[in-house]
């Protein structure tokens, strides 16, 4: 069986297909709600870590295994260094009622979220983004010079 959405049961999630850009406040507890369009994505068991330019990234329990089996798997040569990143700032999450998680204050300390974050699909991810940092890397990182870098490498 794979994961199944809270929100319908009857369907597995999507896995791959997280896309779009979504503004949320964090509560006074630290709580954010999970964008009703990537829950589906997402499922209701889901894994919070740090990710990379201080973010924080929200995986879905089947890429989670398939992440976690795959740096399992390495040396510890190879692997030590993101192992060490990657399993000791994870936090594994059912979505409450209302679709949210309750970020811990260390990742919140680490993605320096404060009150307005965005949340951004990345295929088979979501990122949590404080609102400034999301904005700065737009503006500096997500010019047409970068993208259309980025597009010849790929072949497009």
């Amino acid at each position: 069986m794979g994961n199944l959405s809270p929100f319908n049961p009857e369907k597995e999630s999507e896995v791959g297909n997280m896309t779009g850009e979504y503004s949320y406040t964090l509560d006074a507890k630290g709580r954010v709600a999970v964008p009703a369009r990537l829950r589906g994505e997402l499922g209701n068991l889901v894994y919070l870590c740090r990710g990379i330019d201080h973010t924080l990234f929200l995986y879905p329990l089947k890429v989670w295994e398939e992440m976690s089996e795959r740096l399992s798997a390495k040396s510890l040569r190879e692997g030590r260094h993101l192992q060490r990143s990657i399993f000791s700032t994870a936090e594994r999450f059912d979505l409450d009622a209302q679709g949210r998680i309750l970020i811990p204050q260390k990742l919140r300390d680490y993605a320096d979220l404060q009150k307005n974050v965005v949340i951004v699909g990345a295929g088979s991810r979501a990122e949590i983004w404080s609102e400034q940092a999301w904005r700065d890397y737009e503006q500096n990182e997500l010019t047409e010079e970068h993208l259309l870098e980025a597009m010849d490498e790929l072949g497009f």
